[in-house]
């Protein structure tokens, strides 16, 4: 018999995804949900077992507490921004259930498992990146000092790193993520602004070749070598998921880059096209016309293109494999072929100046994609993006969040305070969202796909979380204006 098995993704910050496949991990402008794929394998591959996504079904702690009482092995999927927070939660855990086993995975315990287990001493282990069959083979009876890829203190308090697990390579063994959101998990309780509701998300490939600087994932996590499903394994679960989820009006392949390879896509596309499913995914910008049409004509609908600058030597800094001119082609290509483009850029990138983030604005707005996202870049351990930062004391505060899990700048470059770049952040949202042609389309879009009352409740939250920004930022310069004025008074 197996462990009875918890696979956790802890509570945290009000209205905060993050982990567990969580792409930002942040407090969002508006209240949004992603699903814990990666819990989703071992916990279909475990009898007995559940998984606990608490953010989005807004589990407390304290009923997290006892709801682990009932099991005798904890997995919980940790981030760095709820480090200390998921210490406390395990600590407590561990109290309330004195025989139970507890290990954290996700990037912080790949990239410090000494500080891991060595600041929380509940931990048994620690798995270091992929995590699938590590925590499955402990769970079914193997012995810690047999499982590859495990980091854990022996009998003399010594830690002791087992060697690395292998990549998982056969993904079609893997279990249908979808079948345990049909198992454990309430899929209306998910929410994303440019996805339409309820939506579900699911993999269908694993790890990114791409060498971007800043990107947590593939660097800590799920590693550069691509790895695929078959296309009938990935349409099969699209089938069976359209028959069980009918009330679904989304599905969304999260992978860290959905179409590589064109052969592939195409391949996919014919396979996805019977089954009339309306899907999106994550794409590059190097993507081609004839596979956007192709994916155009299976279903799928909006595109998350991580543009991040419209600088182009801030594009060869984070080695990101493309041009703001081919940004520009790819974006036609959709507009041409009816895709809507969701854009994510990140201010505070290395070589990050004043004007470059206005290159960056100004290059949004002519983009004129549907939705974007604005993010202050955060140098997250095991990234090439933190060793640079740290070599050059770059760094002004290890801490990413504010205490309530709001993103915070943390990267301050010569020249250029991270208060400015903050402030950018909330400029570059407004002067986007704030033309004429990009409200009406928001409107627009809600009307055509029913969606008003959602919109309401979205954007007085943003106007909301917008005035209180622009006062507390009010407050600030004032208060610098009075500091600032009282100093100059004892000079004088």
């Amino acid at each position: 018999m197996s462990l009875k098995t918890l696979l956790l993704n802890p509570p945290s910050f009000e209205n905060f995804d993050g982990g567990a496949s969580s792409r930002w991990p942040a407090t969002r402008e508006i209240e949004s949900y992603w699903y814990p794929v990666w819990l989703a394998y071992p916990a279909g591959m475990l009898e007995g077992s559940r998984l606990l996504d608490a953010p989005p079904h807004h589990v407390s702690a304290e009923e997290t507490i006892e709801i682990a009482k009932g099991y005798e092995f904890l997995v919980l999927f940790t981030s760095t921004v709820g480090w200390s927070g998921d210490h406390a939660l395990a600590r407590a855990i561990k109290k309330a259930n004195p025989t139970i086993k507890i290990c954290f995975v996700g990037p912080p315990v790949t990239t410090d498992p000494d500080r891991a287990l060595n600041e929380c001493e509940v931990l048994d282990f620690i798995c270091r990146r992929e995590f699938d069959f590590s925590v499955v083979e402990f769970a079914n009876g193997k012995p810690l000092n047999e499982i590859l890829g495990i980091s854990y203190k022996d009998a003399n308090g010594v830690i002791q790193h087992n060697p690395d697990r292998p990549q998982v390579e056969d993904l079609d063994a893997m279990p249908w993520a979808t079948k345990i959101y049909a198992r454990d998990m309430d899929v209306t309780r998910y929410n994303v602004p440019f996805l339409l509701h309820p939506y579900i998300s699911l993999y269908s490939t694993r790890g990114c070749p791409a060498q971007c600087t800043f990107c947590l994932w593939p660097q800590t996590l799920s590693g550069h070598a691509w790895r695929k499903r078959s296309t009938d394994d990935v349409a099969a679960e699209m089938a069976w998921a359209k028959q069980n989820f009918p009330h679904v009006k989304e599905f969304f392949f999260d992978d860290d880059t959905f179409n590589i390879q064109k052969g592939r896509t195409i391949e996919l596309c014919e396979k996805l096209k019977p089954l009339g499913i309306t899907w999106s995914c994550t794409s590059r910008v190097t993507t081609d016309r004839d596979t956007l049409k192709a994916m155009k004509e299976a279903g799928c609908r909006l595109l998350i293109v991580g543009f991040e600058s419209g600088d182009p030597q801030i594009l060869k800094n984070i080695k990101k494999g493309a041009t703001v001119e081919r940004a520009r082609e790819f974006v036609k290509d959709c507009h041409d072929l009816g895709l809507i483009i969701h854009a994510d850029f990140i201010l505070g990138l290395p070589g990050e100046t004043k004007e470059s983030i206005r290159n960056t604005i100004n290059f949004a707005k002519t983009l004129d994609c549907e939705t974007i996202q604005v993010s202050v870049a955060h140098a997250y351990p095991g990234t090439e993006f933190y060793d640079y930062a740290k070599r050059n004391d770059f760094i002004t505060n290890e801490k990413m969040e504010d205490g309530g899990g709001h993103q915070m700048a943390h990267i301050e470059y010569p020249g250029l305070p991270t208060e400015y770049v903050m402030e950018m952040v909330h400029k570059f949202y407004d002067e986007y969202y704030f033309r004429p042609k990009a409200a009406f389309r928001v409107v627009w879009k809600a009307v055509v796909n029913r969606d008003v009352p959602r919109l309401y409740v979205e954007a007085k939250a943003f106007m909301k979380l917008r005035s209180q920004r622009n006062k507390a930022s009010r407050a600030k310069k004032e208060a610098n204006a009075l500091k600032a004025h009282e100093s100059a008074s004892v000079n004088v």
